[in-house]
């Protein structure tokens, strides 16, 4: 199968991938290349449980990534399915220190489906195999776990994969399982990591184990890499399925080295003019150092950069002793880190939400309001703000209506008294405006 890019000129084989279920799954980068196959004779074929062999292609068959094809044994042939081929076979013949090309083994023909019905026969007999050789070893007081077994395609051997944490003398165990199963027995010893990685699962970060997808070769971890990463011995923490410490701890034990030069030994102190700062802890990444007054309570704690911390042993060097362990407040300040996208902030998506509920809010405030005032001019219910005469103007028209000679007409004087009453009576109640309430009727008095 081709993938085409868009210009038409390039494309891509799929011929290269292979099924990731398994640890020792190889891709073929060079499969795109015209006549890569036949560059050698050599193909890789893997079986069962990560078990990979080299076998020769004498008899020149085409063969590609994922047939299935029966290979030479001893005794008989056994059922594998081709991972490699091409000149990528050689390098990790090479890889796997297999130097002397004179004990590869031929491959005799693709796989006919009377192989595959007895494969698929000898298959259906290791689970059974397996319970039933356990209860063997069991009766024969055999410090020992059997895992797994692994039928030949032929069903003329069987390989017994098993767990001892110490050397087993299982020749009598040997004798007992030919006796019973009638095929020949071979024994290989796996370790922990392999039987865990044989079983797979998920590991405590949320994927699946490393052992069961990718690695390879198992690389021993001690101690030593939990304490370089400044990690608490935990034992329940740091063991993983296996048992064994975790393959994930040598991983990140190479940038923590590195990390470590640009800090300050833990054994050196620092003197100031306040008082001596003793190491307490360090954060290896971000190189930051924390220092207290006492060697075994973390008082007074103070945390510097590593390099104010070389900084100061270098001044103390000279003789001389700085006013405080930190740097200036505008130096920290234009130095401190900032978030811009605030990918640290776990309330930052709280924010958009919280800015559109305020939005809403004020926006279903000015519809009410502009309702309210809609109903309120429907119904006669707004009131034009009434004229409160002030001081000046009621002296004003006082004096006015005390001017008995000017000529005016008594109607229209008394009507507009009586209406300027009406208004100051409905006045709302005020203290200091009782005698402009009462001027009005002593005019009226006297003029009539």
């Amino acid at each position: 199968m081709d993938f085409t890019l868009n210009n038409g000129n390039i494309s891509l084989c799929c011929k290269g991938c292979g099924r990731q279920d398994k640890q020792l799954n190889t891709y073929d980068w060079l499969a795109d290349i015209p006549g890569n196959a036949e560059e050698t004779e050599l193909v890789e074929v893997q079986f069962k449980n990560t078990r990979k062999g080299y076998y020769r292609n004498s008899n020149h068959l085409p063969l590609e990534k994922g047939d299935i094809v029966a290979v030479e044994a001893s005794p008989g042939h056994d059922i594998g399915v081709v991972t490699l081929t091409g000149r990528l076979v050689p390098l990790q013949m090479r890889k796997a220190n297999l130097k002397s090309e004179t004990d590869i083994k031929r491959v005799y023909r693709k796989a006919k489906p009377v192989d595959m019905e007895k494969y698929e026969e000898a298959k259906s007999r290791e689970h059974s195999t397996m319970i039933h050789s356990r209860q063997i070893a069991k009766n024969l007081n055999l410090n020992m776990k059997i895992g797994d077994v692994e039928y030949q395609g032929d069903c003329n051997k069987a390989i017994f994969y098993y767990i001892a944490d110490d050397r087993v003398d299982f020749r009598q165990l040997i004798k007992v399982l030919a006796d019973v199963f009638k095929v020949r027995i071979e024994m290989k010893q796996i370790g922990a990591r392999q039987e865990a990685g044989r079983i797979g699962g998920i590991g405590p970060c949320g994927r699946e184990l490393c052992c069961a997808t990718w690695m390879t070769s198992f690389v021993s971890v001690s101690t030593s890499a939990a304490r370089l990463q400044d990690i608490s011995l935990n034992p329940q923490k740091l063991a993983g399925q296996c048992a064994k410490l975790k393959c994930c701890l040598n991983y990140e034990a190479n940038s923590y080295i590195e990390a470590q030069k640009r800090l300050p030994s833990k054994e050196i102190v620092l003197e100031t003019k306040e008082a001596s700062y003793y190491f307490i802890k360090a954060d290896i990444l971000n190189n930051m150092v924390s220092y207290a007054t006492e060697k075994n309570a973390s008082s007074n704690l103070t945390t510097i950069s590593g390099k104010r911390a070389f900084e100061i042993i270098g001044m103390n060097k000279r003789g001389i002793k700085p006013e405080s362990l930190t740097e200036s407040s505008r130096e920290a300040e234009s130095r401190k880190s900032v978030d811009l996208v605030e990918q640290e902030s776990l309330t930052r998506f709280d924010k958009n939400k919280k800015s559109r509920q305020n939005a809403e809010s004020s926006r279903n405030k000015k519809k009410k309001k502009a309702k309210q005032a809609a109903k309120k001019t429907e119904n006669g219910q707004v009131q034009t703000a009434t004229a409160v005469p002030d001081e000046k103007n009621q002296t004003k028209q006082q004096a006015k209506q005390q001017q008995p000679n000017k000529p005016s007409n008594n109607g229209r004087n008394k009507k507009d008294n009586r209406n300027k009453g009406e208004t100051r009576n409905n006045k709302p109640e005020n203290g200091g405006n009782d005698k402009a309430d009462n001027t009005p009727q002593q005019t009226q008095q006297d003029i009539q």
